[in-house]
């Protein structure tokens, strides 16, 4: 059964300097929450995955807690670029920053191996592509039934997953519903698994094109409303567009940056 903890309890305990750790939510459901209470405790030399790293991860590698980034996409999303971002692998500043790139589709299936207990899974995505040559999770087989040539991909196994949803009960059984992405599959494939909710209930009323994580599978619940913004949580608040606009001009310069964190995450 799941723990109830306060998010900063959980963080402290399920996220530990030079982990591997997966925060992810598609469009919406972004665990911002979280990500922020990393910064606040400041963890360092993390190794972060996440399939389209956006303002969170900036502002991860801004605070200097990020060491490698495995991603498939990165930026403000209808906006442009991550200036942090920029500046870490341009620059090195405030650290040096690894990448590891990825398709949307191979990093989902190094999940789905992850969460199989396989050492790798297969797919044709990487065929006929220089990504494919280059990228050290990627390696090119036959098939041995048909002698085809597929793309193997490693398994990724996060030490935890953090993700955000609309409910949990008091037993720990989460509910999502809405754009999920890859929530499945970062839950089976993470050793630990951290999530975050708007709130808890006693009943979880069923929602159409919804699903339960099981309490089994999830180490600690945390009920943290507005946990997700400014990107939404479905039926319960929209994007807040604006600040996705303003976020180059607190982003673009390092000393703005900073002042910005001091005052909305590190004093918060």
């Amino acid at each position: 059964m799941a723990e109830h903890l306060g998010l900063s309890d959980a963080i402290f305990r399920y996220v530990q300097d030079g982990d591997t750790v997966a925060l992810e939510g598609f469009t919406h459901l972004i665990p911002f929450a979280a990500g922020h209470e990393i910064i606040r405790q400041r963890k360092r030399n993390l190794t972060v995955s996440r399939m389209t790293p956006d303002l969170i991860y900036d502002q991860l590698i801004g605070a200097g807690c990020v060491r490698k980034l495995l991603f498939s996409w990165g930026g403000n999303p209808g906006v442009g670029s991550l200036y942090r971002f920029r500046d870490a692998v341009e620059n090195g500043w405030p650290v040096p920053i690894e990448l590891e790139e990825h398709s949307h589709a191979g990093l989902t299936n190094r999940y789905v191996a992850g969460a199989s207990g396989m050492p790798f899974t297969v797919m044709k995505g990487y065929l006929g592509t220089s990504l494919g040559e280059i990228a050290p999770h990627v390696r090119f087989v036959d098939c041995p039934f048909t002698g085809e040539p597929v793309a193997a991909v490693r398994a990724l196994n996060p030490d935890t997953g953090i993700l955000h949803a609309q409910r949990a009960d008091r037993a720990g059984n989460v509910q999502v519903w809405g754009i999920s992405g890859v929530f499945r599959e970062v839950v089976m494939a993470s050793r630990q698994v951290v999530v975050t909710v708007e709130e808890v209930v006693d009943v979880l009323e069923r929602r159409p094109g919804d699903f339960v994580i099981p309490s089994m599978a999830v180490t600690a619940v945390c009920e943290v409303p507005g946990g997700a913004w400014p990107s939404y949580v479905q039926d319960h608040y929209e994007r807040d567009n604006d600040w996705y606009r303003k976020w180059p001009e607190v982003s673009r310069d390092r000393d703005a940056f900073l002042a910005w964190l001091d005052e909305s995450v590190m004093g918060a």
